[in-house]
């Protein structure tokens, strides 16, 4: 685990160990190590949720299919994020939703039941790591409230300047790097992918914005 180290301190569920702990924590956790491909699934619907998962290298989708196969993009999970922690954590430990390898992709498990209960060592570690999971489940709803309201939105410009404002506020710049490709934002917002390219092109000519691929610049429109 050595060559993740860098990574594994970044994550938000370990926040406050320290790195000479880490090793015993995840011993501890009796943390498993997996690599998928591309386009491959990490955990799909139905799956038992026994443990969270953190990507150490690669990216993945969260997504939620119907019935006839029709995928609904929910969000991108990156290097030191967690995912399938509120699953986990809920008495049907059943996942209702599938996550999916982007690119080929390396996770990190851990056992909840080992995270969320003290252990025979009493290491000092545990208290943190359930304030820390928490902390985790309550920024990711606040996340799923953004999406929602950018989902209320009537039109696809509305969708467009709510998610591309409250983006640009996350990562606290004018200029950002969408977590999406052009069809996978269009899945995210549930609105067509034309139609979306075309009212991105009319922004970017009014002088709301400049795009290049995943790369966007917000602009204050001038009078």
């Amino acid at each position: 685990m050595e060559k993740y180290l860098n990574i594994l301190t970044k994550s938000p569920l370990l926040k406050g160990v320290a790195e000479d702990e880490i090793g015993t924590l995840l011993s501890c956790l009796s943390a498993s190590v997996s690599s998928y491909e591309k386009n491959s699934f990490i955990l799909r619907a139905g799956d038992p949720a026994d443990s969270v998962g953190m990507i150490l290298s690669g990216g993945a989708h969260v997504i939620k299919e119907d019935f006839w196969g029709n995928r609904n993009l929910l969000s991108h999970i990156a290097p030191s994020q967690l995912f399938a922690e509120t699953y986990a954590c809920s008495t049907s430990m059943t996942l209702a939703v599938s996550v999916i390898a982007v690119e080929p992709t390396t996770v990190l498990f851990l056992g909840i039941r080992r995270l969320l209960t003290t252990c025979t060592s009493a290491c000092t570690f545990h208290t943190r790591l359930i304030r820390n999971l928490l902390s985790v489940m309550a920024e990711k709803n606040l996340l799923l409230h953004d999406k929602l309201t950018h989902m209320t939105q009537r039109t696809t410009r509305e969708k467009l300047l709510s998610y591309l404002s409250s983006e640009s506020a996350r990562q606290d710049s004018a200029s950002f790097e969408l977590p999406f490709n052009r069809q996978q934002l269009a899945d995210f917002l549930s609105v067509d992918r034309s139609a979306m390219s075309n009212e991105l092109c009319k922004m970017r000519d009014e002088g709301l914005l400049r795009f290049y691929k995943s790369s966007v610049t917000l602009l204050q429109k001038q009078d």
